[in-house]
C-alpha cells in the first residue's frame, strides 16, 4: 500500500473516532466576540487583513508589535467601511504570520465591525511561514490543534475560529506538505463544520486540492478557491462552479481592471452565485516604520461598483457577491 493510500486511510480512521458527520447545519458563527448568526453578517468583506509579520515562523512573536499602535492605525480604516454598510470582515492571516486575536478583538469592539479569526497553517512561499513541527506531525495532528483551537479558543484566549485558512504552493502535483495541510484541513472541517479557505492560485493547483477534499469526504462547497484571479483560462471558474467550488476573486484592493471582466464573465454564464470578492487589503506591518503604508478596503465601493453598474450589474447582483454568497460559503456543515 502506498504512502498516500496509508494517509488516506489513518485520517479516514481519525475521523471516525472523532466524529459522525450529521450533514447539519449550524446557523451560528465565530467571530473574535462571540457568535452570532449567519443571518447577521450582512454585507461582508471575505479577505482582509489587520496586520501581517513577513518575518517567518522561526521569529515571530507577539513582542514586535504594539497593540495600541495598531489600534491606533488601523480603526479609521474599519470605521471608514460603516458608511458602506460593511458589517462582518474574515481576517485571513494565519498564524505564525501575525494572527493576533486579542487585537482583532480589540479592533471589532471598537469598530463595531464584526470580525473573523481562523486555524489553519500558511504552506506557500515555500514553507517560510510554517512551524518546524509541521514537517514531523501527520495529518491528524495537525487537525488535532486546529480542533483544539476551536473547541477551546485559540491560545488561551476563548476566541474561536470561524474558518480554516490554509496555503499551498503551485506546484504539479502538490507537495507531500501541502498534502498533509489539506489533508489536515479535511479532518478539521469534518469535525467542526468550518469552510476550507486555501490561498491558491491557479485552477491546476485548486482542482488538485478539491480531489483530496472528495476523496475524505468533503463536498467541494465547503472549498473556498482563494486567489482565483490568477487563473488565465476563465472556462475553469465554469468547471469549478458546476462542482460548487467557492470561486474568491480577492486582490481588489491593488487593482480594479483584472476583476471587471471576470465579474462580467460569472454573470453572463449564471456562475454569480458562486463567487466570492474582497480586497485582501490592510495591512500593519510590523518591520516597518509606523507600520508601513496602509491600502484601505473600499475600492470595491468607490470604483467597482460604479464601474461594473454600468454593465447592467444590479443592486440584487451586489447582494449575491457581498451578502448572500458570504452567508451560504462560511455556513457550517459537517
Amino acid at each position: 500500500m502506498s504512502k498516500f493510500l496509508i494517509s488516506i486511510f489513518l485520517s479516514i480512521l481519525f475521523i471516525s473516532c472523532q466524529s459522525s458527520p450529521s450533514n447539519k447545519f449550524d446557523n451560528n458563527i465565530n467571530t473574535v466576540t462571540g457568535k452570532i448568526s449567519i443571518d447577521s453578517m450582512g454585507l461582508t468583506l471575505i479577505h482582509e487583513h489587520m496586520l501581517v509579520d513577513f518575518i517567518g515562523a522561526d521569529s515571530i512573536n507577539f513582542e514586535r508589535w504594539n497593540r495600541d499602535s495598531v489600534v491606533h492605525k488601523v480603526l479609521p480604516y474599519l470605521e471608514d467601511l460603516k458608511k458602506f454598510g460593511v458589517k462582518t470582515i474574515l481576517d485571513c492571516t494565519p498564524s505564525y504570520l501575525g494572527k493576533d486575536p486579542l487585537l482583532l478583538k480589540e479592533l471589532s469592539e471598537k469598530s463595531g465591525i464584526q470580525i473573523l479569526t481562523n486555524t489553519g497553517f500558511y504552506g506557500a512561499v515555500g514553507g517560510k511561514y510554517l512551524p518546524d513541527f509541521v514537517q514531523t506531525e501527520s495529518a491528524e495532528e495537525l487537525a488535532a490543534r486546529w480542533i483544539k483551537e476551536y473547541e477551546n479558543g485559540i491560545d488561551g484566549t476563548k476566541i474561536y475560529p470561524g474558518f480554516i485558512k490554509i496555503s499551498v504552493n503551485e506546484f504539479d502535483p502538490l507537495s507531500e506538505t501541502d498534502q498533509k495541510l489539506v489533508r489536515a484541513a479535511a479532518i478539521t472541517h469534518l469535525n467542526t463544520g468550518l469552510t476550507i479557505a486555501s490561498h491558491t492560485g491557479s485552477w491546476s493547483t485548486a482542482k488538485q486540492e478539491v480531489q483530496i477534499l472528495q476523496e475524505m469526504g468533503v463536498e467541494p462547497s465547503e472549498f473556498v478557491w482563494v486567489h482565483a484571479q490568477n487563473e488565465p483560462d476563465f472556462e475553469n471558474y465554469k468547471v469549478a462552479a458546476e462542482l460548487g467550488v467557492w470561486i474568491s476573486l480577492d486582490g481588489i484592493g491593488w487593482a480594479i481592471d483584472p476583476y471587471v471582466d471576470r465579474l462580467i464573465f460569472a454573470k453572463e454564464h449564471g456562475i454569480l452565485g458562486n463567487v466570492l470578492i474582497s480586497h485582501d487589503a490592510g495591512w500593519y506591518d510590523p518591520a516597518k516604520e509606523g507600520g508601513g503604508d496602509f491600502q484601505p478596503f473600499t475600492n470595491i465601493f468607490e470604483k467597482l461598483i460604479p464601474i461594473l453598474s454600468e454593465s447592467k450589474f444590479t443592486e440584487d447582483d451586489w447582494n449575491v457577491l457581498l451578502k448572500e454568497n458570504p452567508k451560504a460559503a462560511f455556513l457550517s456543515i459537517k
